[in-house]
């Protein structure tokens, strides 16, 4: 029914200058920190929100105080400490968390895990007792895993909905929109090119085949232009020397999602964005694939679609990484005491 061209939501500017108008409450987990201050200011200037819930461990009430000044309709309030977690999430429809430490150069995305794991379990169990049936969009790497163990938590709970509970892999679609726009000499904004699998290296998987446009590179290209999709959050993490990993990029990801989410939740048809679920379409329980939303989250998984031999040995070489780290989120929760 729904064509695999459909655009996901193309920019942040429509949502900035959107007249439709939504009453939503949405958290952000983190929102003091690198990615989440951006992500806030973006949040903050879209008329789809109309208060916005910070919460961090330090520096909320300042971050609160300053967005609060700007001309546009969301109320703020921030919220600092786990002492005020649970007022944080509570009435929220969206919650947003990019919450955890950042990569350093040297560091793997597994090296994240043990500090990473312990604050997304901490997050997710406050928003099963506040806000059970809230849309949960998170960023906290590795995702791979962070979506596995935020999944077990919300069961313990007797919560859990796999069509409300999403990892955000926007940056990866919007780096390979942005690198084969590039590469061709087109408008990035024009460009989509579906990215499938997981968020961490060798599990990022670009359908080059099915980016519309149609583009078409020589094997040596693709090769290339494949790896460098995979590996560009280590990209960053170099360029950056020491001072962070990717931010801006990632808060303009994590916003054109959350556009995105509540676009659906508003009723607007057609909204199309890849994302980290609880999946059937491999043999992995959590599979990254284009979904179609609506107002209760995932409407429709739309699924692989037709692969190239190319792209068929990339998902083949993604399982067994992509599987334990599913495994390796679902054993800390289980091992949780």
């Amino acid at each position: 029914m729904f064509a695999r061209s459909v655009r996901p939501t193309v920019s942040l500017a429509r949502s900035l200058s959107t007249s439709s108008q939504n009453n939503a409450k949405v958290a952000v987990l983190g929102a003091s920190g690198g990615i989440g201050q951006p992500l806030s200011l973006l949040l903050k200037n879209s008329p789809l929100v109309s208060h916005l819930s910070l919460f961090d461990i330090a520096h909320t009430p300042g971050v609160a105080a300053d967005l609060s000044h700007i001309e546009t309709r969301a109320q703020v309030t921030g919220h600092m400490g786990p002492d005020q977690l649970d007022a944080a999430l509570q009435g929220c429809e969206v919650v947003v968390i990019p919450a955890g430490v950042p990569r350093k150069p040297g560091m793997t995305r597994d090296d994240l895990f043990n500090t990473n794991a312990t604050i997304v379990a901490t997050l997710a169990d406050a928003c099963a007792r506040n806000c059970p049936e809230a849309m949960i969009c998170i960023i906290a790497n590795p995702v791979n895993s962070t979506i596995p163990i935020a999944s077990e938590v919300m069961k313990k709970h007797g919560v859990y909905n796999p069509n409300r509970m999403f990892g955000v892999t926007t940056l990866d679609i919007v780096r390979a929109n942005a690198f084969v726009a590039d590469l061709k000499g087109l408008d990035p904004a024009r460009v989509n090119v579906p990215v499938i699998g997981g968020h961490a290296g060798i599990t990022i998987i670009p359908l080059i085949s099915q980016c519309t446009p149609k583009v078409e590179f020589p094997a040596d290209q693709l090769a290339a232009l494949t790896s460098r999709i995979q590996e560009a959050g280590t990209e960053v993490v170099k360029a950056k020397a020491g001072a962070g990993s990717a931010t801006l990029s990632m808060a303009y990801a994590g916003a054109r999602f959350t556009f995105s989410v509540l676009d659906a939740m508003n009723g607007k048809e057609g909204v199309v964005e890849c994302g980290y679920v609880r999946s059937e379409e491999t043999e992995c329980k959590y599979f990254s694939t284009p979904l179609l939303l609506g107002k209760n989250g995932i409407e429709k998984n739309l699924g692989l679609g037709k692969l190239t031999a190319f792209e068929e040995k990339l998902v083949a070489d993604a399982m067994t990484e992509l599987k334990s780290s599913i495994k390796k989120g679902e054993d800390f929760v289980a091992n949780m005491k």
